[in-house]
């Protein structure tokens, strides 16, 4: 059994099936729906009436029972006979008809896989370096801080409706294999003299304005590191723009506030984070020194790896595209029974490994894989593409056409193709990335590929030179021609990062010029993209859906108003009574601007203001009004009258408090779901239909 089989719930897979039902009925209206959709991890697809399901590995990590179950649902369900593994170390199934997603849902439950929060204003799928484990070089297996921090956060109050969506990997030693330098959130083991403990950087990102991400713990211990984590996502939280969702990722608060002024930020919330999470266990691992082998580089390793356990290797497959078949599952899943190898593995480059392996396996796993049409990585394909046109609404060029023509060559490239700018293939940090662009040219709109060259996400590395724009019917030339000139003009043993580092942007400006530059008497042989018959044009479909719908502010109020309830129990149960009291007031101000926002009212920062904004929008409730009065009263007392009795008393006030200002905004939107994000006092039961939470 996979060592988080728990993570899929049935109950919320009811409560999803039922709001398919009344979303089919005209009882929920289709914003609340793909709301609620995106939260199970199925997003829409370009086409109509089918979706993308998408299955969350933390770590990349399964088995061959769970092999089969996704077999079984793309056969039984879904026209499309290929599934598709992700730079996110998530397995895509695409083409699922929407009406058969919940039992796509229930049967992928069964082997213990969830798509619960792989899409919407979430923590996405946390990734981590793909041989944590078996890697000579580790400090510690990180799996069990990742699989720590996947069961903290997963369902947790302060992750289901964050302003953006957030992204997290863990490396086992200071190479930094899972690319820290490029997400909101990136843990690396490290060593510090005698100890170990983590480094901890934040605010990197892709897509749109590219970031590295900077460091805001030199180092951690492990006791500390849920704490740090914590800290920086309510950061995020509690700061990021909720109105203009172009700038909403954490990177931009790292603009915003300044490097310094970031992590001045993050200590604030960290001491509070501290305090209230004091008595909190934590992941514990067996740590070492390592050795200072070469790191095998992110995803799978380009050959056969050596295990630090003797005698044992790690067995990488590569899957042209990421894509593998039905039959490829199932080959997959019986080959790994046959050799008993219990521990599979898909990789940030959309690969796979096979941890494990005895020297007397080999050859055999070499013959029953070629059967497969799959082998290891040769020289040239290390090759990934997003899914571009082929299915994502935000595609831009057809990636997946084009991507097999190209090739890394005898230096073995990294080559990276996006369909579009928000980079999933993650162009910026491939030797040669690209990404999919229309530009205007004598009149007419030509497809084009952005160049992007000699990114590497890893320990040393930097996201990639910008380059020219070229017409996507060159791009084979172009990546062509940039082979060739680093295969004549490259010092001895000089790296691809390296050399364009030496060469500089100019150069590759000037090495493609007569590619990017279209005359007009050319302009007919680039109106076209790969694997099309007709002229370019860029569909406009509403926009894409995988950062979420707009925030319903009623709820996101609701939501932190359940974390900060968390946070003021525990304070008040370790006696830090004033510390608790703050918690408490900042509930009632949060559900006292959400509740006068939703009636049309102003928000204010002193309860008394906004008691009196309250009663003025909603007289004919003047008990919520009233209570928040009396609220700024008991927030109001010294801290030496402050006792467990008397805060229970007030705290139990608050609870009924927020749970009648839910029934009243229940009853005025009865498509609000708050789930998980109220009292647990008898529960509210109100007029509402039963259906799962929403994330905006």
């Amino acid at each position: 059994m996979n060592r988080l089989a728990g993570l899929a719930n049935a109950e919320e897979i009811n409560l999803f099936d039922q709001a398919l039902q009344d979303y089919q009925a005209l009882r929920m209206d289709t914003d609340r729906f793909t709301a609620t959709r995106l939260q199970m991890g199925i997003y829409g697809q370009r086409q109509e009436g089918v979706n993308m399901v998408r299955i969350k590995l933390p770590g990349g990590r399964l088995n061959a029972p769970q092999l089969t179950a996704i077999a079984d649902m793309l056969e039984k369900y879904v026209s499309h006979n290929v599934v598709h593994i992700t730079t996110r170390q998530d397995i895509q199934m695409h083409y699922v008809p929407l009406e058969h997603t919940p039992a796509v849902l229930r049967h992928l439950a069964t082997a213990g896989l969830t798509t619960r929060e792989a899409c919407g204003n979430t923590i996405r799928n946390i990734t981590a370096c793909s041989l944590s484990g078996v890697c000579p070089r580790q400090h510690v297996d990180v799996t069990q801080h990742l699989d720590g921090a996947v069961q903290h956060f997963l369902r947790n109050p302060l992750t289901q409706q964050m302003p953006r969506k957030f992204k997290i990997s863990f490396s086992a030693c200071e190479s930094d294999c899972a690319q820290g330098m490029m997400h909101d959130l990136g843990v690396i083991a490290v060593r510090n003299g005698a100890h170990f403990g983590f480094k901890v950087v934040a605010g990197g990102g892709l897509g749109h304005k590219p970031h590295e991400a900077i460091v805001v713990e030199e180092f951690v211990e492990e006791k500390d590191l849920l704490l740090v984590m914590e800290a920086i996502i309510s950061l995020h939280n509690r700061y990021s723009d909720r109105v203009k969702r172009a700038k909403a990722r954490i990177k931009f608060l790292v603009d915003k506030f300044g490097a310094e002024g970031f992590v001045e930020k993050y200590r604030e919330e960290l001491a509070r984070t501290k305090a209230a999470l004091a008595t909190q266990d934590y992941p514990q691992g067996t740590w070492g020194a390592g050795d200072d082998s070469e790191a095998p580089g992110i995803g799978a390793p380009r050959r056969l790896f050596s295990q630090k356990q003797p005698g044992y290797y790690v067995f990488p497959v590569s899957v042209p595209m990421g894509n593998l078949t039905a039959v490829q599952l199932r080959g997959l899943a019986h080959i790994a029974e046959t050799h008993e190898l219990h521990d599979i593995r898909v990789t940030q480059d959309q690969n796979m490994v096979l941890i494990n392996v005895a020297q007397a396996q080999i050859d055999s796993l070499r013959v029953a894989l070629a059967v497969l049409g799959l082998g290891e990585p040769q020289a040239g394909d290390d090759v990934v593409a997003c899914p571009g046109t082929s299915t994502c609404r935000l595609g831009i060029t057809s990636s997946t056409i084009v991507s097999p023509k190209l090739s890394g060559g005898k230096h073995d490239l990294k080559i990276r193709v996006s369909g579009c700018h928000n980079g999933c293939a993650q162009p910026e940090t491939g030797d040669i990335g690209i990404y999919g662009e229309g530009r205007r040219m004598h009149g007419k709109l030509v497809p084009h590929y952005q160049m992007y060259f000699g990114g590497n996400g890893m320990a040393g590395g930097a996201l990639a030179i910008k380059g020219p724009s070229a017409p996507a019917a060159r791009i084979e030339a172009v990546v062509g021609r940039v082979k060739s000139a680093y295969a004549s003009n490259h010092e001895t043993a000089e790296t691809f990062f390296s050399w364009t580092r030496r060469v500089g942007k100019t150069y590759f400006t000037e090495l493609l010029a007569d590619l990017t530059e279209v005359k007009p008497e050319e302009l007919e042989s680039v109106l076209r993209d790969h694997g099309t018959v007709t002229d370019f044009k860029v569909l406009q479909l509403g926009g894409g859906e995988c950062a979420g719908m707009s925030q319903v502010k009623i709820g996101s109020s609701f939501f932190e108003a359940a974390h900060e309830r968390n946070y003021r129990d525990a304070l008040k149960f370790q006696r830090k009574f004033e510390d608790s009291l703050r918690c408490a007031e900042e509930i009632a101000r949060l559900i006292g601007q959400g509740v006068t926002e939703l009636f049309g009212g102003q928000k204010h920062d002193g309860l008394a203001e906004q008691a009196e904004e309250l009663r003025r929008v909603l007289p004919t409730k003047p008990q919520l009004s009233g209570q928040l009065i009396k609220f700024a009263e008991y927030f109001a007392h010294p801290v030496e009258e402050l006792n467990d009795a008397r805060l229970t008393e007030w705290f139990a006030e608050l609870d009924s408090w927020t749970l009648e200002a839910a029934a009243l905004c229940l009853s005025f939107d009865r498509q609000l779901d708050l789930t998980g994000a109220l009292p647990q006092i008898g529960l509210l039961q109100t007029q509402r239909t039963q259906q799962p939470a929403i994330v905006a």
